[in-house]
Parts: structure tokens; sequence; C-alpha cells
């Protein structure tokens, strides 16, 4: 990881799948997968989707529009990318997954944009108070998505979790 993106207090959050690592793989590595799993994607497009490129375009329910841009990829392992407005300031986001015996576990962490011109001392409080409980219940609906996706087979619904202030239409 970038130096600078260690600079930012970052926000994780994790599930564990009744999936084996090949499964959850092959789940969250998948072309254009958050137009299933995503409680706040309209859509996700793929940009370039091939051998060692991967970028797609993911326009949320409120028409906010982010490019995701994978920086590593480590088949069975997980993936890390950038993700912001196009040529805008961009958040680092790492995918892990764990293998659990009969089971896996994905843990998804941001090193968030908001704050990051700010030194952490500065940052911390706005951090905890402001930036980290929006992005703790964005993931648990992200994470909560994949697992519905998993476990059902169906299409995760629209704000399936809650609404979200910044994501949510």
């Amino acid at each position: 990881m970038d130096s600078t993106f260690r600079k930012r207090l970052p926000v994780s959050q994790s599930i564990e799948f009744d999936l084996s690592t090949s499964q959850l793989w092959e789940l969250i590595s998948a072309e254009e997968n958050l137009n299933a799993s995503h409680p706040f994607c309209k859509t996700n497009e793929a940009i370039e989707w091939g051998e060692g490129n991967h970028s797609d375009r993911l326009v949320y329910l409120n028409d906010r529009t982010y490019i995701r841009k994978f920086q590593t990829w480590e088949e069975g392992k997980g993936y890390t990318l950038l993700i912001g407005k196009e040529n805008g300031p961009q958040s680092f986001v790492e995918w892990v997954i764990e293998d659990k015996g009969n089971k896996s576990k994905l843990t998804i962490t941001v090193y968030p944009f908001i704050l990051a011109k700010l030194p952490k001392v500065l940052a911390f409080l706005p951090h905890k108070l402001w930036v980290q409980p929006r992005m703790n219940s964005y993931l648990r609906s992200v994470l909560g998505g994949f697992h519905h996706y998993a476990t059902t087979g169906n299409i995760v619904p629209t704000n399936h979790f809650g609404k979200h202030p910044w994501f949510s239409d």
C-alpha cells in the first residue's frame, strides 16, 4: 500500500460466509458483480475487465458516480482498489478473503479520502464521530448484500439494509 494511504484513518468490517474461499473469490471478482449484490448500486459497468487490468464504473442510487481502479489482484485472496470521482480524490480499499476451514471471511477496509488532508490528530474526532459511523454502516450493508446474494441467489433489493446518507436517493 502507498504510504500516502497509511496516513489515513481506516474503517473496516468483516463477515463470514458458508462458502469456500474459491466460491467467495468467484463472487467478489465477477465482472459487474455489484449489480446483484450492492444495496446502493444503481449500475455497475465494467470499463476494463481482463487479465491484469480491472476497472469499472459504479453509479450509486443518488447518481454519485465513482470509478474503481483495481491496484492489486490476488486470485483467491483479494484485491485492492482506488475509488472516487474520475480525476477526483480517491479512497484506498482492501478486500481480503480468509480461509476459515469450511467457511471463509471477507474483510473490507477503507482508507477514505474524506479528512485525508488533515493531520491525524485533527482528523481523529471528526473521523470517530462522523466518518466512521457512516462508513461502518455502508460496509455492513455492502457485506450484507454479498451475503444475501450468496445465501439466497436473489438480487439485493435497493436500500435493503436501510438508506445511507451518502449513497441513497
